[in-house]
């Protein structure tokens, strides 16, 4: 049997649905999925299988104008996995069209090497009609010599098994990258801390979620087979503390008990999830946090 493994990177503006189209490839919850922007933070590797083909999604974080530390960071991520990929995939949402952002992508793309395999996937292809499609498409493919171009709803699975399919047989011949059950390279303890943290990106309506992070300190496995999980939410001022806890409690009740549920159907096991809240005022300029993302800080210099 000839086995073909390789890592696809899925490019494009913050909430074009590349987490959501990671998760639909793989067919489980391994990238978190919001409303808000630039809500992924790491390279989450998602893993699929696809007849004798591996596929190692990349889910970068969106490419935006980066203006903080941690911005600049994101996008060198971004761009550090593109660089690394098989084949890139750039997702554009099609209701939005050929905006600032995506003329910026196409820009850095045509800075690549020679050579690339980039395609184009057209995502959320319900909200527009058809020949408001077929003109993005002509207008993207005049500026980008895409090697193909797909026509997608990752939210609702149109088209994915067509790309799936395609990625599958552009990997190269290589053996297996990962246990065939496996689903994602990151551990464990950055998946339920990332798991929290969409809890939290969903429940406050603010710019708040960009100024937190959670992190796992401890991970005990019980006799019982259950698991208890401390994590700490890190918070840039005091008031934001105040805003987490909710009043008398309410909100970090609240996010507990929805991570905790969610982890335990991921873990397939009861879980014991215990959060506390600490005010750090300078996180955003400590290396320590950006390695817990898996960012360097270092890609965050101006």
């Amino acid at each position: 049997m000839t086995t073909r493994a390789g890592f696809i990177a899925l490019i494009g503006e913050p909430n074009a649905g590349k987490s959501t189209l990671t998760n639909r490839m793989v067919g489980a919850k391994v990238s978190i999925v919001t409303h808000k922007v630039q809500t992924t933070r790491a390279r989450i590797r998602g893993v699929a299988m696809e007849g004798d083909s591996q596929l190692v999604f990349v889910d970068t974080p969106g490419l935006f104008k980066p203006k903080r530390r941690l911005d600049r960071a994101m996008v060198a991520a971004a761009w550090g996995g593109a660089a690394d990929a098989d084949v890139i995939v750039l997702l554009v949402e099609a209701h939005r069209g050929i905006t600032e952002g995506v003329e910026r992508i196409l820009e850095g793309l045509s800075e690549l090497p020679q050579g690339r395999k980039i395609a184009l996937a057209i995502n959320k292809i319900d909200r527009v009609d058809v020949p408001v499609l077929l003109t993005l498409t002509k207008d993207l493919n005049d500026r980008f010599p895409f090697v193909k171009t797909f026509m997608i709803s990752a939210e609702k699975g149109k088209g994915v098994d067509d790309l799936r399919h395609w990625l599958a047989g552009e990997m190269p011949e290589s053996p297996w990258l990962y246990p065939e059950d496996q689903i994602a390279d990151l551990p464990l303890r950055m998946i339920a801390a990332e798991m929290t943290r969409e809890k939290l990106t969903l429940r406050l309506h603010q710019e708040l979620p960009y100024q937190l992070t959670v992190e796992t300190e401890t991970w005990e496995e019980r006799k019982d087979g259950s698991a208890r999980i401390d994590q700490m939410i890190y918070v840039a001022r005091d008031g934001h503390k105040g805003i987490i806890l909710g009043k008398k409690g309410e909100t970090i009740k609240a996010v507990s008990k929805a991570a905790r549920e969610e982890l335990s159907e991921f873990l397939g096991r009861k879980v014991h999830l215990f959060l506390q809240v600490k005010v750090r005022e300078n996180w955003l300029e400590e290396a320590e946090r950006y390695s817990e993302m898996g960012l360097d800080f270092r890609d965050g210099n101006a």
